[in-house]
């Protein structure tokens, strides 16, 4: 009988002879030094080679001890990727049609000195006096000719528009359609088999995300600066030759945005577009804002779909509750989109789909479908989601009772 504990080999002769044995071991060392020394010779010449080239660092020649991206090399390769898709867009104006204008030095208001000395008027002068007046950005993201920019770059409809290309061509530009209430435009060239830039996912972007930025930057086309997200569903109001206008959901970033970067993309370390360049800081340092991808493809679809850019229309004027406009005003919420009238505007658009639904000054729309509104989600972010004409369910905060009411969304003009 064998107990549990006792070895079946314990009593069986060893098959090798311990002189045997004493042979293998230097044989073995032997082995393994030579294994050793191939092995790092391969190391050297294949493995890290092998990752260098991929702008992967910390192998050395022994092994790979661990990879990690080379984030230098990473940002080459993507500027490589992106830079032939990025386009400079020159705004032209014929100067003598501008009221007030005159190329003449001896400027004397709305009549000049020529010089023949002859008095003229600017506006009636036959010989045109076309002349560049400013310039954007853009990104070509469909290899026919489409072109994304913001709305500011293109919004004088008295102006002529160039595209050049990053090998130096030149295109008549014309613009397809601009978006009425975000920064945004559609800007379109006769080509063929051009380079594009995908369009990547804004809605997971984290704060402190790595981004770049290219533009034409000062007049210097494809100027690029990296940094990275540093704020999330920022709300601002950006001004400009074309008035001001309220934007909603942009991306803060801290990479340089300057003058000319209008337009241009905003990427990530991949190489696809998360945002387009709309505004700076002018009181900040290094603080942009970009536009998120996901409202670009929106403005897309609906181009594709109408022809046009199109986005709905509710007719109020309103403003986020919080818990001291709840106090301030004695709510019922701390949260919703609070009716407001002021600054000589109505607070429900007469004839809106506002006003055929029912909605008044003082009403709080609480939800729209079934998003809540609050400071994270605002009564326009959520309305982004429709099209003119979509049947939208809402709850609605109404004389201290809440109810449900449904609307039909009219189109922005």
């Amino acid at each position: 009988m064998l107990s549990k504990n006792t070895s079946l080999t314990s009593d069986l002769p060893s098959k090798t002879p311990k002189k045997t044995e004493s042979r293998l071991i230097p044989a073995v060392i032997l082995i393994s030094f030579l294994f050793g020394v191939a092995g790092s010779v391969f190391a050297s010449f294949y493995i890290v080679p092998f990752y260098q080239k991929r702008g992967l660092d910390n192998v050395n020649s022994g092994g790979v001890n661990f990879v990690q991206v080379n984030e230098q090399s990473a940002v080459v390769d993507v500027v490589k990727r992106a830079a032939p898709a990025v386009v400079s867009i020159i705004i032209s104006k014929d100067l003598n049609k501008v009221p007030g204008f005159s190329s003449s030095p001896f400027d004397l208001g709305p009549f000049s000195f020529d010089p023949f000395f002859q008095f003229r008027n600017p506006g009636e002068q036959s010989e045109p006096n076309v002349q560049v007046v400013g310039g954007g950005s853009g990104f070509i993201v469909t290899s026919d000719g489409l072109i994304v920019t913001n709305k500011h770059v293109v919004i004088d409809s008295a102006a002529s528009y160039t595209v050049l290309t990053n090998d130096g061509k030149s295109f008549d530009a014309k613009v397809l359609s601009i978006d009425p209430v975000n920064d945004l435009a559609l800007v379109k060239i006769e080509a063929k088999d051009l380079p594009t830039i995908p369009l990547g996912d804004s809605t997971d972007l984290e704060i402190g995300q790595k981004v770049i930025a290219i533009g034409n930057s000062l007049g210097h086309r494809n100027t690029v600066t990296t940094g990275v997200v540093s704020g999330i569903g920022r709300t601002i109001t950006a001004s400009g030759h074309g008035g001001s206008e309220q934007l909603e959901g942009v991306v803060q970033t801290d990479a340089a945005i300057n003058p000319g970067n209008s337009g241009g993309p905003l990427l990530d370390i991949g190489g696809s577009v998360i945002g387009i360049n709309t505004a700076i800081d002018s009181q900040g340092q290094l603080i942009g804002f970009a536009i998120p991808s996901e409202d670009i493809k929106k403005d897309i679809e609906s181009f594709e779909k109408f022809g046009r850019i199109v986005k709905p229309f509710l007719g109020v004027r309103y403003v986020l509750v919080n818990e001291t406009i709840q106090k301030e005003n004695d709510l019922k919420v701390d949260y919703g989109a609070l009716i407001v009238g002021g600054a000589g505007a109505a607070a429900v658009v007469e004839g809106s789909a506002a006003d055929k639904a029912g909605l008044k000054e003082g009403d709080i729309i609480l939800q729209v479908s079934s998003q809540r509104i609050d400071r994270d989600h605002s009564l326009a972010g959520a309305l982004k989601n429709f099209d003119p004409g979509d049947t939208v369910k809402m709850r609605v905060l109404s004389e201290g009772e809440e109810k449900e009411i449904t609307v039909i969304l009219g189109e922005t003009k």
